[in-house]
């Protein structure tokens, strides 16, 4: 393993690893509802296996991976209004305007 796969894995790891050596601003009650949110996700994704692995009819596969795409983009939206909103405005308000292309280029990966 080279050094960036080990720092990556690491990183995967630790929960405490931040980009760039910052971290959000989320409330326990935000991170709760997140955490819910993805564990339902992990669900759908683990019945989509399952579907899959008992041939269930491909439409009906097609429309939990629709549901499963909905639930990851509304999670996405949570994060993205709270970084705006917090994140974002702190960095701007210390005089760091790059953070909006990196924002910039997050909302473009986003709605792809």
């Amino acid at each position: 393993m080279n050094e960036q796969q080990l720092n990556s894995h690491e990183c995967a790891e630790d929960a405490s690893c931040h980009s760039n050596g910052r971290s959000s601003h989320h409330s326990d009650k935000t991170k709760a509802n997140l955490q819910s949110r993805l564990n339902r996700i992990e669900g759908q994704i683990r019945g989509i296996k399952g579907m899959i692995e008992k041939d269930v009819y491909c439409d009906d596969v097609l429309n939990q991976i629709a549901a499963v795409q909905s639930a990851l983009n509304s999670v996405g939206k949570m994060l993205l209004e709270g970084h705006m909103k917090s994140c974002v405005i702190d960095r701007i308000q210390e005089g760091d305007h790059d953070v909006i292309e990196e924002f910039l280029k997050t909302v473009n990966k986003l709605i792809k």
